[in-house]
C-alpha cells in the first residue's frame, strides 16, 4: 500500500494501490463526524484525484465499524448566525457532492455502522453503496437540528429511492436498516462485517479499474446531467461524451481486441 504523508492522526486518510484510491474518513472517536476542513480535504483529495491518470476509481470508508459518517459535526454549525451563513454552507455542501459527482472515476462508499446526515450525503453522492449488516442510513434532522437538504441533496436522494421514501425518511426522521437499505435500492449490497465491506470494496473497484474507463465516465457523467436540470435545456447535451467515446483510441482498441479474441488494453485514451 502506497501512503500519502498524511499521518494516522489526520482527519482524511488518503491511501492509492493498483490503480484504486482510498480515502478513511479519519475520526473514529467522533463517530467520524464532520468537520469543514475534512468537506474541504473532500474537495481537494477530489481534485488530486482527477488529476492523477493512474487512479481509475475511488472507495470512501469509515475509521472504526461504529461508523461511515455521523454527520457534520454539530459544532461547526454553531458558525451559522445569518441566514446567508446558512446559504452559503449549504452551496459549500453541494460543491462538495459535487466533487464526488463529477469525478471521472467510479466511487464507492463503503458503509459500516452509521451513515447520517452529512456522512448519507456523501454516500448518495457515490456511485456505489456497500453497507455492512449493522449499517444504518438517513437524514434524521427532523428531530435533531430542524434544518433541511439542499435541493441538490433531495435530487440526489429521490434519484435513488423516489419522492416517496425520502419524504418517509425524512418525516419520520428513522434510520433505515442495511435490509431495507438494500430493498429500496439506497445500498447496492450488504456484507455481514468490516472485513467482507473491505474485500468487496476492494474486489469490486479492482473490477471496475479493469473497464473501459472512457465508457464509465461518460456513463457517469451522462446520468449525472439527466438528473441535473441545468442541462435540461440543452439541445443535445451528451454529444461530447459520445465524440469522447467513439472517436477513442479506446474504442478502436475494443474493437481490434473483440476480433482476435483477446482482452482489450485500455489506455484511458
Amino acid at each position: 500500500m502506497t501512503l500519502s504523508d498524511e499521518t494516522r492522526t489526520d482527519p482524511i486518510l488518503y491511501a492509492a494501490e493498483g490503480g484504486i484510491a482510498r480515502l478513511t474518513l479519519n475520526r473514529p472517536q467522533a463517530r467520524n463526524a464532520l468537520t469543514f476542513a475534512m468537506y474541504q480535504g473532500l474537495i481537494d483529495h477530489c481534485a488530486r484525484i482527477a488529476a492523477d491518470p493512474g487512479i481509475k476509481a475511488l472507495i470512501i470508508t469509515g475509521a472504526g465499524t461504529r461508523a461511515f459518517a455521523a454527520g457534520t459535526d454539530i459544532a461547526e454549525f454553531r458558525r451559522l448566525e445569518t441566514a446567508q451563513d446558512a446559504i452559503d454552507y449549504e452551496r459549500f455542501m453541494d460543491r462538495v457532492m459535487g466533487a464526488l459527482e463529477r469525478l471521472p472515476v467510479p466511487t464507492i462508499a463503503a458503509i459500516a455502522g452509521a451513515c447520517t446526515g452529512g456522512g448519507a450525503a456523501i454516500a448518495t453522492a457515490c456511485d456505489l453503496r456497500l453497507a455492512t449488516r449493522d449499517a444504518r442510513l438517513g437524514f434524521p434532522i427532523a428531530r435533531t437540528l430542524g434544518n433541511c437538504l439542499s435541493l441538490a441533496n433531495l435530487r440526489r436522494l429521490s434519484a435513488l429511492i423516489g419522492p416517496g421514501r425520502v419524504k418517509d425518511m425524512i418525516f419520520t426522521a428513522r434510520l433505515v436498516g442495511a435490509e431495507e437499505a438494500l430493498a429500496i435500492g439506497l445500498v447496492g449490497e450488504v456484507v455481514p462485517d468490516a472485513e467482507a465491506l473491505a474485500a468487496r470494496a476492494t474486489a469490486l473497484a479492482t473490477l471496475m479499474a479493469g473497464h473501459a474507463p472512457l465508457t464509465l465516465r461518460a456513463t457517469k457523467e451522462g446520468l449525472r446531467r439527466l438528473q441535473d436540470a441545468d442541462d435540461a435545456g440543452d439541445a443535445r447535451p451528451g454529444d461530447d461524451l459520445i465524440r469522447l467515446c467513439y472517436t477513442s483510441a479506446d474504442f478502436r482498441e475494443g474493437m481490434e481486441a473483440f476480433l482476435a479474441k483477446r482482452p482489450p488494453n485500455w489506455t484511458g485514451r
